[in-house]
C-alpha cells in the first residue's frame, strides 16, 4: 500500500537556499512552459507536449542562451516534473475539467519540487533524517513520524509560510482492516451551517463558527489591509508600479502564516471527524456527489463554501475507507436526498434553502432538513463506488 507522509525539515542555511532554487526553478520552467504553449498555438495552432518542450529545451534553448545556464543547476528530474505538471494541466483544459493552466506566483508559494529516486541510497529514511537527491540529508523536525522499515519511493519538498516540508511516498506492506462485525451503513449530508449530519443522529459543526478561526479571520483582514496600505504608500511616492520591497516581504510573511494556520485548523477538524465516522465501523457510507465549483459561483455561498473544503473532506474520508474495509457509496448530485421525505418517499419540489425542517404534507413526518437528506442518502438504492 503506497501512502504518503508530509512532515516538517528543519534544513541547513546551505541546504534551505539549495531548495528554494530549486522550487524557484521549477515555478520558472512551469511558467516558461505555458508562455511557449501560448506562442505556438498562436503561431501554428498546435500544442507542445511535455517530453518535446524538454528536449528542445536542453539541446536548443539552453545552449544558445547561456545566461539561461542557472537552470541545469538543480536536479533536472525535478525540472522535467515541473513540465509534466504543465502537460497534466493542459490535458485537464482540454477535457474541460479546470480553467486554462495560470502562471505560478512566487509569493503564493504552491510550487513543490518533486524529486524521483535515482538510486538506492536516495530517500534513505532514518528516525532523525532523510536524504533527499542533490540535497542530502536533511533534518527532520519530528522525529520516527516516517516509517523506516519501509521502502520509499519518492518525495517532494515544498515551503510554506517560510517554514520547509517533506512528503514521502512510502510503499509499505499494510494491508487494509476488514471488520469483522460492521454496523448497518450511514448516510453523511454535507453542508455550511453544519459541516456534516450523520443519519445516526450525529452532527459535526461548522469549525468556521468558532471563536479561534473568527479571532484569526479579524487578524487577517488587518494584516492585509496593513499590506495594501504599503503598495498604495508606494504609489503616492511617484513609483508607478508598486515594487516587491523588504518590507511587503515581511508582510506577506505574516499573511501567509494565519492562512497556513487557519488551514492546520480546518485540516485537523476535518480529519478528527473522518476518523470519529470510521471508528463506527458502518458497513457502507454514502456521500452526494456535491458540485463545489457550482457552489461556489454564488458570491453569496462562496466564501462559506470554500471555507468548508468539502473535497478535501471527500478524499480523506476515501482513504480512511479503504484504509478500515468500508464501503463509500457516492450518490448522483441531482438525486433529491433533500426534498424526498425519508418515510414515505414523497417528493416536495417547492423546498427552499431556507427551509431547515422538512415537513412532509403526505404522512406528516416533521424532522430536520439536513438529518432527513443524511438517512435519504443512507437509504439510497442507486449509487457508484468510489
Amino acid at each position: 500500500m503506497l501512502r504518503a507522509y508530509k512532515t516538517e525539515l528543519n534544513p541547513t542555511t546551505e541546504q534551505k537556499t539549495k531548495i528554494r532554487q530549486t522550487i524557484g526553478t521549477c515555478r520558472y520552467v512551469y511558467n516558461f512552459y505555458i508562455a511557449h504553449n501560448k506562442e505556438i498555438y498562436e503561431q501554428e495552432k498546435r500544442f507542445v507536449p511535455g517530453m518535446d518542450f524538454s528536449k528542445w529545451l536542453n539541446n536548443e534553448y539552453l545552449p544558445n542562451n547561456p545566461e539561461y545556464q542557472w537552470i541545469k543547476s538543480v536536479s533536472s528530474k525535478a525540472v522535467k516534473q515541473a513540465i509534466m505538471n504543465g502537460e497534466q494541466a493542459f490535458k485537464r483544459f482540454f477535457k474541460g475539467e479546470s480553467k486554462f493552466p495560470r502562471f505560478k506566483k512566487k509569493k503564493n508559494q504552491d510550487v513543490k519540487s518533486y524529486f524521483p529516486k535515482n538510486n538506492k541510497t536516495d530517500w534513505t529514511v532514518e528516525r532523525h533524517r532523510v536524504k533527499i537527491p542533490t540535497i542530502g540529508f536533511v533534518q527532520l523536525k519530528e522525529k520516527g513520524y516516517i516509517p523506516t522499515n519501509a521502502v520509499a519511493k519518492s518525495g517532494t519538498a515544498s515551503i510554506q509560510a517560510g517554514r520547509y516540508f517533506v512528503s514521502v511516498l512510502i510503499d509499505s506492506n499494510e494491508k487494509p482492516k476488514k471488520d469483522i462485525e460492521p454496523t448497518n451503513g450511514i448516510g453523511i449530508d454535507l453542508g455550511i451551517k453544519t459541516l456534516a449530519t450523520i443519519s445516526n443522529n450525529k452532527v459535526f459543526k461548522n469549525i468556521n463558527k468558532t471563536n479561534s478561526v473568527r479571532k484569526l479571520k479579524r487578524k487577517l483582514k488587518r494584516e492585509q489591509r496593513r499590506l495594501s496600505r504599503k503598495y498604495e504608500h508606494k504609489k503616492k511616492r511617484g513609483e508607478k508600479t508598486a515594487t516587491y520591497s523588504a518590507n511587503i516581504a515581511k508582510q506577506v510573511k505574516k499573511i501567509q502564516a494565519i492562512h497556513y494556520k487557519l488551514t492546520n485548523i480546518r485540516n485537523d477538524y476535518t480529519n478528527k471527524v473522518v476518523n470519529e465516522i470510521a471508528k463506527t465501523k458502518p458497513s457502507h457510507i454514502t456521500i452526494e456527489d456535491l458540485n463545489s465549483s457550482g457552489m461556489m459561483k454564488n458570491r453569496h455561498l462562496a466564501k462559506a463554501v470554500a471555507e468548508q473544503k468539502f473535497y478535501c473532506f471527500k478524499q480523506k474520508l476515501e482513504c480512511k475507507c479503504k484504509d478500515n474495509g468500508i464501503e463509500l457509496r457516492v450518490v448522483d448530485r441531482f438525486y433529491p436526498s433533500s426534498k424526498s421525505c425519508s418515510c414515505c418517499g414523497n417528493i416536495k419540489k417547492d423546498l427552499k434553502l431556507s427551509d431547515r425542517t422538512y415537513t412532509c404534507q403526505e404522512c406528516g413526518l416533521v424532522i430536520d432538513r439536513d438529518l432527513n437528506a443524511s438517512i435519504n442518502l443512507a437509504n439510497a438504492k442507486i449509487y457508484k463506488i468510489a
